[in-house]
């Protein structure tokens, strides 16, 4: 069997879908979505590579971590927590129609955060399969990340509600 390199996707037959993190001399060390953190040895057969990743013989923790956070993110429904702003807690959106007579609307901000950072993750979800998709020519990945570009720019007016900048919607001008 060929070595694996970490961020290589295996499917366990008792432990389901899981990450390669760290190589041993004799054992893999594979971070499983329902199961945690196992060690399997290499010469193990009977888990089906979903995605094989060449072993890379200087690798840092940090990489190893950021290619596994890539991972779950793009194949699982997981997502980060993402803190509101505390200035806008307990705060209510008001929708007053233009039009006399027609009764306002009032809507928890905290609703309505919810559902941008729903569509912030939903982007974010598409980005990476867009790069992901072995049928998309490279031209057309370029053409569809520019239209997210755009997409997330017209978000940034949102960016208010956010309690951390990190979590902002960072549109063309900043990427």
């Amino acid at each position: 069997m060929e070595t694996l390199g970490i961020g290589s996707r295996v499917k366990h037959p008792a432990f389901g879908p899981g990450v390669v993190i760290k190589l041993a001399k004799v054992a893999y060390h594979i971070s499983f979505i329902q199961h945690g953190i196992k060690t399997v040895g290499r010469d193990y057969e009977k888990f089906e590579i979903i995605e094989r990743i060449e072993p890379e013989e200087n690798i840092s923790y940090s990489e190893a971590e950021k290619s596994l956070v890539r991972i779950l993110e793009q194949f699982s429904d997981i997502s980060q927590v993402i803190e509101m702003d505390n200035k806008w807690e307990g705060g209510l959106m008001i929708l007053k129609p233009g039009e006399e007579g027609l009764k306002s609307k009032e809507i928890p901000i905290q609703n309505f955060f919810h559902k941008i950072v729903m569509v912030r993750d939903r982007l974010r979800v598409m980005e990476q399969r867009i790069n992901s998709n072995k049928k998309l020519s490279d031209e057309e990945k370029v053409n569809l990340q520019q239209y997210l570009t755009r997409i997330y720019g017209s978000l940034t007016t949102f960016n208010v509600f956010f309690k951390y900048k990190d979590d902002h919607f960072v549109g063309e001008r900043s990427r």
